[in-house]
């Protein structure tokens, strides 16, 4: 009879569904106790990557912890304010560009004057040994960015030499910096339609730079 049951539909359906139990409760638990660390690792990546885009000099805030939503009209982003002395002196947010492997994922830091205070690639898909080279791990080309604003260089040097533009490209892989540079210029009209928002303004200044004509994007 024990093995005419053991042998049962009824019973291998009980069994199955016993083990499937314990497995999600064990799965449950084990999610419960690893999720405070995964959330403080992704913290930590954050922080890593903020860090690299906004000096220590111009922040006393938790940059992680002021965030504010903007509507960039492909979606929303997430950007994050640094203060000192409770004034925004500076954001940074993520852009996407379209490489020739893939999304090219940039995080970029803007001081309050509309000035590129860093930038890095945080994720790509592009060809190593050519279209990597937009990471400052392999180059120092995406450093040459810093400084620089739409007040100091003209709308129509935002592309690569071979389009006009003042960035270098890289031999046999135009298209992954051209993407860079796009998403950085889109970057900045980014910042400048929404500055007021940024730097917590409630009157625009006189002075306020404007986004750049679509036109030339």
């Amino acid at each position: 009879m024990m093995a005419t049951y053991r042998t049962a539909p009824w019973f291998q359906g009980v069994l199955l569904g016993g083990f499937c139990l314990v497995a999600s409760v064990a799965l449950a638990y084990g999610t419960k106790l690893t999720a405070p660390a995964i959330e403080q690792a992704a913290r930590d990546d954050l922080n890593a990557s903020l860090e690299q885009v906004i000096p220590a000099s111009l922040r006393t805030n938790d940059m992680a912890s002021d965030t504010v939503t903007l509507d960039t009209g492909a979606g929303k982003t997430l950007a994050y304010r640094a203060r000192s002395g409770g004034k925004v002196t500076a954001v940074a947010y993520r852009v996407v560009g379209k490489g020739y492997g893939g999304d090219i994922v940039i995080v970029m830091g803007v001081a309050a004057s509309g000035e590129i205070l860093g930038v890095r690639v945080i994720q790509h898909s592009e060809t190593p040994g050519l279209g990597d080279k937009v990471d400052v791990r392999k180059t120092d080309w995406i450093k040459a960015f810093t400084g620089l604003s739409f007040a100091n260089t003209p709308l129509s040097q935002w592309a690569v030499k071979k389009d006009g533009g003042r960035f270098d490209q890289f031999s046999g892989a135009t298209i992954t910096p051209r993407a860079v540079v796009k998403a950085i210029k889109d970057g900045l009209d980014l910042f400048a339609a929404n500055r007021h928002a940024l730097l917590d303004e409630t009157d625009p200044p006189a002075a306020a730079i404007a986004p750049s004509p679509r036109s030339l994007s």
